[in-house]
């Protein structure tokens, strides 16, 4: 008789079985079999808030099969994900299967490699009934918090719409944001920089002070006076102050700094990340290699690695770079809230380098594998050290300063880069000696005004998410997708800006349930449910503190609450309605935006609503649009297909082709450049 082996992903069984072959069979029960009904509340609050579970509709047969080959195996494994939620999936299914909850029948895979399920094969135990506690308070919360909130939602703004403990928060901090950049008052300031020259070689220095003072310039007038005095000064060297400064190398990855750095190097979504990540995780089939996961398991907030990795890394650098590269042992300071379950991030073997296997992996898979792998290699290497001058100029009373650095040891750098933009005065200088007077070739002023602060990406807001405590790193990537389909927050750019509905919905929680749906509240409750995991509180206790206050909110809410519909704020376009000639408007509807004429109901004209890139087709005359593939990666086209076929991956810009005036398209990808894709034009430029 075999074993059974239960994983939650079908690709994960088919590379688990490669390994254990005879013996075992290797099926999936693809995720939660069990939950909490659809239809109804399904959570019984006066008897110790029991959850009544039903078998997700679709895992039905699946279910009619594990249950016929359970009864025909020597031992069932339960071999789901290594987290709170797959403990939790692993109990369902042993309640399915109704198996010995006393028995040692699970195991987890940190990686899915020969040793990796050698290792959690030989580490069987019982179910943690504590971390599926934490998983049942956390799912029963926001039940409470959804089903209980939405319909409020539903009688005061429109139908469609929903209320989350986490999902709330991140749209609340995204509409804080956005009040500050409306609020925020700009000051106009202005700077002057010297052009100088030493024995011909040109460098240039900022003003910073007058009279050993700093020195702020408010107005023209200002800086013009100073651009007078300054006419025929000289200008010479007082001090050259030098040192050294060190670049530390960084951590490994975690889910939240991979979902960062994906999207900051390759503007991944943290959803596309994460689905890419699973896959390497999983297993991916390799010609040198063979079948196996490539890095360990994904969704971890530790920094933790283990001593057989930093052995081949260190084995890895020296033989590649020298022993000089070698890093020291950083001390972790653990996070409050960090769970040590897992691993950091990173490759299963050091030795399949990125290279190797490019030719075996999607495009996606290459770029998110070599990021992890070049992030851990470097956090076992030495620091990069940069040698630094300032120079400090006087010109009469007025202080010039000039920061320059150039690289001592390149360190960590040598495979990975992860720096902001360099300081704009940190150039290299020439050789300046003290008492030296310099050439002036010219001295410029600029003005300047202070800027509001900048609008959350999804890489700055999962960073946002993670310092205050909200949410898990499980929980990133399904929050923003959620906000995204509620249409709370769009992209503008590259930024999350909430919408007309968003703010109203946020206005309404503010309102009603500010106690429940704020930062400070929803971090605590993050932090107990971790607390739940470890057996440190227990589960009622926690959910029916909760309940007592939120109960209040909600009696109060229903009570007092003006159920008149609020009119959301309609969203006027450019386009002109083709049966009166009037402006179309965005309008929400069961499926969606659409536009709809503005002399509605005297007109009832509506189409499908698109969003205009501003680009002008150069096939047809019609605008361009942004659309998305099945896949759900944006392209652009033309709005008259499919008459017209024009379409492109390059996203349109605003600057007119100067060799013919057609729109202008700017390429992705580290050599980036904007191009012409009219017929007969040739134009391009690199940026």
């Amino acid at each position: 008789m075999k074993n059974l082996v239960i994983v939650e992903s079908p690709a994960k069984a088919k590379t688990i079985e490669k390994y254990l072959k005879r013996g075992y069979d290797v099926v999936a029960s693809f995720g939660h079999v069990r939950d909490l009904p659809k239809s109804s509340f399904g959570v019984d609050i006066k008897n110790n808030f029991e959850p009544r579970y039903s078998t997700v509709k679709a895992r039905r047969e699946l279910i009619k099969n594990l249950k016929k080959k359970a009864q025909t195996c020597s031992k069932v494994f339960l071999a789901t994900d290594p987290d709170r939620e797959g403990e939790a999936i692993a109990w369902h299914l042993a309640h399915i299967l109704k198996l010995d909850l006393e028995a040692e029948n699970r195991v987890v895979f940190n990686e899915i490699t020969a040793d990796g399920i050698k290792s959690g094969i030989a580490g069987q135990r019982k179910i943690n009934l504590c971390l599926v506690n934490a998983q049942q308070a956390r799912r029963i919360l926001d039940r409470i918090v959804g089903y209980k909130i939405t319909p409020l939602l539903w009688r005061r703004i429109r139908r469609g719409l929903s209320a989350g403990r986490v999902q709330s928060v991140a749209v609340k901090i995204i509409v804080e944001r956005e009040r500050q950049i409306r609020e925020f008052v700009s000051e106009e300031y202005w700077s002057i920089e010297a052009f100088l020259a030493s024995k011909g070689k040109p460098f240039s220095a900022k003003l910073s002070t007058y009279q050993d003072k700093k020195l702020t310039i408010d107005s023209e007038e200002k800086a013009n006076a100073i651009l007078a005095d300054l006419k025929d000064a000289d200008f010479v060297v007082i001090e050259i102050k030098k040192g050294t400064k060190k670049r530390a190398a960084p951590f490994p990855f975690t889910t939240s700094t991979l979902q960062q750095d994906a999207y900051n190097k390759f503007s991944f979504t943290a959803k596309r990340t994460m689905k890419v990540a699973q896959e390497l995780y999983e297993g991916v089939g390799t010609e040198e290699f063979g079948t196996q996961g490539l890095i360990t398991y994904m969704r971890t907030d530790s920094l933790r690695v283990s001593d057989s990795a930093k052995s081949a890394a260190s084995e890895y650098i020296i033989n590649t770079y020298g022993k000089n590269y070698l890093g020291y042992e950083k001390k972790i300071k653990k996070a409050a809230n960090v769970q040590d379950a897992h691993e950091a991030i990173r490759p299963t073997d050091v030795n399949i380098l990125p290279a190797k296997i490019k030719k075996d992996l999607t495009a996606d898979q290459h770029k998110l594998y070599k990021l992890i792998w070049e992030r851990f290699v470097a956090s076992r290497m030495a620091d990069m050290i940069l040698d630094t001058v300032t120079v400090k100029i006087k010109a009469l009373n007025y202080g010039f300063v000039a920061n320059g650095h150039s690289v001592k040891f390149d360190g960590f750098s040598a495979i990975y880069t992860n720096f902001e933009k360099e300081d704009a005065d940190a150039k290299m200088l020439p050789a300046l000696a003290e008492n030296e007077k310099l050439d002036v070739k010219k001295i410029e002023k600029n003005q300047h005004f202070t800027q509001p602060p900048a609008r959350f990406t999804e890489a700055s807001l999962i960073k946002a998410l993670e310092e205050k405590g909200i949410g898990r790193p499980s929980t990133y990537a399904p929050t923003i997708s959620t906000i995204f389909a509620r249409e709370y927050i769009e992209r503008e750019g590259k930024t999350l800006k909430p919408t007309g509905l968003g703010e109203i919905v946020d206005g309404v929680l503010a309102e009603y349930f500010g106690e429940i749906v704020n930062e400070n509240f929803t971090a605590k409750m993050e932090s107990e449910l971790d607390l739940i995991g470890t057996n440190d509180l227990d589960m009622v206790t926690v959910l029916q503190k909760f309940y007592d206050s939120f109960s209040v909110a909600l009696d109060f809410a229903e009570n007092n609450m003006d159920f008149g519909k609020i009119t959301i704020p309609e969203e006027k376009t450019d386009e002109v309605c083709s049966e009166c000639g009037a402006n179309m408007i965005v309008k929400f509807g069961r499926f969606g935006k659409f536009l709809s004429c503005e002399r509605y109901p005297d007109c009832s004209n509506k189409k499908k609503y698109v969003k205009p890139t501003g680009g002008i087709c150069s096939k047809c005359g019609k605008r361009i649009v942004i659309k998305k593939s099945k896949t759900r990666r944006i392209y652009y086209g033309c709005e008259d297909n499919p008459k017209c076929d024009f379409m492109t991956w390059n996203q349109p810009i605003t600057d007119p082709c100067p060799k013919c005036g057609a729109t202008l398209f700017r390429t992705k990808g580290k050599n980036s450049k904007t191009l012409c894709m009219a017929d007969k034009c040739d134009y391009e430029k690199s940026i």
